[in-house]
C-alpha cells in the first residue's frame, strides 16, 4: 500500500521536515486575474488578467509519542522543534520547497500562515494549520555571448539615482528671508538640496556678515544657479 510523504525542504536541501501524520487533506486553490468594468453606455465588461499563484492550506498535528497506527515516520521530533524549525523559515525570507510524494506537487512556496495550538486531554500535541503559497523565481535573459545557449541570469533592476534624473526645478533668482529660514532651508527650498546652503552664502557675504547662522527676517538674497 503507498502512503505519501510530506515533505517541506529548506536551502536547496538542506534543511528537512517530513510532517509526522500526513493531513487529512490538502486544498488548492488555483484562481485567475479578473477585473470587471463599467463603461459608459456600454455596460460591465471584463478584462482577463493572467494566472495568479496556487494556494496550499493543509492541517494536521505534530505528536508528542510515536504511534504506528498513524505516524508517517520511524520517530518523532519534539512538536515544539518543529514549530520553532517552521517559524524560522517563515521569518528568513526565502522561499521552501513543498513535495507531497506520489503527486505532482514539488514546488516553491512561501509560508504564508502558521497557526497551532494545544489541545485538552492531548497533552504535548500540536496541532497546525499551514497556508502556503506558490513561488516563482524571476530570471531575465542574459544577451551575452551564452544567449544562444538559452542561458537565463536572476538580475536586480537598477535604481535610478538623482543625478540621472533631468531636473524640471526652475531655481529662482532672489529669495527674502522669511522668520525661521536657515540657509540649508533656503538651499533645500530653491535647490532641492540643503547642502548646497554655502553656494547662497558666498554670493551673498555682504548681505549676511560673518556668520552663516544669523540671517534675518526681510532680507533679500541673491539665488546663484
Amino acid at each position: 500500500m503507498f502512503i505519501a510523504e510530506f515533505w517541506l525542504k529548506f536551502n536547496n536541501g538542506a534543511e528537512t521536515l517530513q510532517l509526522p501524520v500526513n493531513p487529512d487533506a490538502i486544498s488548492v486553490t488555483s484562481t485567475h486575474g479578473f477585473k470587471d468594468i463599467d463603461v459608459t453606455n456600454l455596460g460591465e465588461y471584463t478584462v482577463i488578467g493572467g494566472g495568479q499563484l496556487r494556494e496550499y492550506s493543509l492541517s494536521s498535528f505534530f505528536p508528542r509519542d510515536h504511534n504506528t497506527s498513524f505516524c508517517a515516520v520511524p520517530s518523532v521530533v519534539d512538536p515544539y522543534e518543529c514549530v520553532a524549525i517552521i517559524e524560522r523559515w517563515q521569518r528568513s525570507g526565502k522561499p521552501t520547497r513543498f513535495i507531497v510524494t506520489g503527486t505532482p506537487i514539488n514546488v516553491a512556496v512561501t509560508i504564508r500562515s502558521f497557526e497551532y495550538s494545544e489541545r485538552g486531554g492531548e497533552p504535548g500535541d500540536v496541532y497546525y494549520t499551514l497556508g502556503l503559497k506558490e513561488y516563482v523565481f524571476l530570471t531575465v535573459n542574459k544577451k551575452d555571448d551564452n544567449s544562444a545557449a538559452g542561458g537565463s541570469v536572476s538580475v536586480s533592476m537598477p535604481k535610478l539615482n538623482a543625478a540621472a534624473r533631468p531636473s524640471t526645478r526652475e531655481t529662482p533668482k532672489s529669495y527674502t528671508v522669511k522668520a525661521g529660514d536657515s540657509l540649508w532651508k533656503i538651499a533645500a527650498r530653491v535647490y532641492g538640496n540643503g547642502d548646497d546652503w554655502r553656494k547662497i552664502y558666498d554670493k551673498n557675504k555682504k548681505v549676511i556678515g560673518a556668520n552663516p547662522n544669523l540671517i534675518k527676517p526681510g532680507q533679500k538674497l541673491v539665488i546663484p544657479s
